[in-house]
């Protein structure tokens, strides 16, 4: 009996709100593509997370468990920046996997300030942290 067909994955773009500097409301539009690696749904993160953009990473995190990946990679090695939002985004997202017997882990840069704001929170501890995408599709 052949194994069924997994789902294509396609790039979540879902709009946003923020601030123009004269005082008005525009709609960002920020995209996380989501691939499929060796079966592997990975998704890619942008150069900030911020409260205009967290909800938007949430989503898209959720669409790849939803569709019953065991592993869901969050390629975060562009990130330079993640404020509280993007780390809840992240807990919801590990909350969501974990009670669905499935797995998030998180590749991050070296260098820069989001090691650190993971270490300091603590949520190395419990979220998988790789060095490369290549080790986060690996066994753990």
């Amino acid at each position: 009996m052949s194994a069924p067909p997994q789902p294509a994955l396609q790039t979540y773009l879902v709009p946003g709100i923020s601030c123009l500097p004269r005082g008005g409301w525009s709609v960002t539009y920020v995209s996380y593509p989501d691939t499929l690696i060796k079966g592997v749904a990975v998704v890619e993160t942008p150069a900030e997370i911020d409260i205009t953009t967290a909800d938007q990473l949430r989503a898209a995190l959720l669409y790849a468990i939803s569709n019953r990946h065991p592993l869901v990679v969050v390629d975060m090695t562009s990130t330079r920046f993640c404020d509280s939002a993007g780390l809840h985004a992240l807990i919801a997202a590990y909350k969501r996997a974990h009670a669905e017997d499935g797995e998030l882990r998180l590749v991050i840069p070296a260098d820069g300030a989001l090691p650190r704001v993971l270490t300091l929170t603590g949520i190395d501890h419990f979220l998988p942290c790789f060095a490369s995408l290549e080790d986060a599709l690996g066994p753990v």
